[in-house]
């Protein structure tokens, strides 16, 4: 282990045009604080991915001993067969290329694995998997997260870092429809929404969960990955 055993785990990044920090107003690789607070809160060293060519991603991804895919805009259908219904947003190409290209790298390599709201999502379609384009009722107010219980299934990787039915901060308008090949769904909201998605123990450490644990307090799904990079 390096990095004075705290395992690196990097976390995808966007790009944003016209950000205004100072004086300056220029493009800018993005990510709320959460995140990288949310890793080393969990016990690990956080590194930003931002967006970069997808033929980079596998070597990207041999320097990491973890890899978080952070939430964001929506996928664009075409990567699941499916036309764009009116109400999802609009696309954001170069970071589905680079963010689809890191899950496989990592998927290839066992490198333990959490995607966050549209990183469960791309994690889904990744793996051949659909959306839903448009649910009602996971956003209470615009610009605001809420929350709302999750219940996870026994047995599951999820259920080992979170056994009891708890509430987690919640803001996204799409869910997985039909699973990705190997996945299992993990957690439920109480209206059947699928909440967390994973690959079995013998592929790695997989989770997806599509609420947002950087937004809370809760640390145990974030210190189950770090847990698992500093096992490589």
């Amino acid at each position: 282990m390096v990095n004075g055993g705290r395992p690196l785990i990097g976390v995808s990044t966007y790009l944003e045009a016209g950000t205004r920090w100072g004086v300056w107003e220029l493009e800018a690789a993005l990510l709320p604080a959460g995140y990288p607070r949310l890793v080393q809160r969990a016990g690990g060293l956080a590194a930003m991915l931002p967006p970069d060519a997808p033929e980079h991603a596998a070597a990207t991804v041999a320097r990491l001993e973890g890899l978080v895919v952070a939430g964001g805009p929506d996928v664009e259908p075409v990567h699941y067969g499916a036309e764009r219904d009116p109400r999802t947003g609009p696309p954001a190409r170069e970071r589905d290329a680079w963010e689809l290209a890191l899950i496989d790298a990592a998927l290839a390599a066992e490198v333990p694995l959490l995607g966050v709201c549209r990183g469960m999502q791309l994690l889904n379609v990744a793996l051949g998997g659909t959306l839903t384009q448009h649910v009602d009722g996971h956003v209470e107010t615009v610009g605001v997260f809420g929350h709302h219980p999750v219940k996870p299934v026994p047995g599951t990787l999820y259920a080992e870092a979170v056994p009891e039915e708890s509430d987690v901060p919640t803001y996204h308008h799409q869910a997985v429809d039909r699973l990705g090949s190997g996945l299992l769904a993990s957690a439920h909201a109480a209206d059947g929404t699928v909440e967390a998605i994973e690959l079995p123990a013998a592929a790695g450490w997989v989770l997806g969960v599509q609420w947002h644990p950087e937004m809370g307090r809760d640390l145990r799904v974030m210190q189950a990955l770090v847990r698992a990079a500093a096992a490589r």
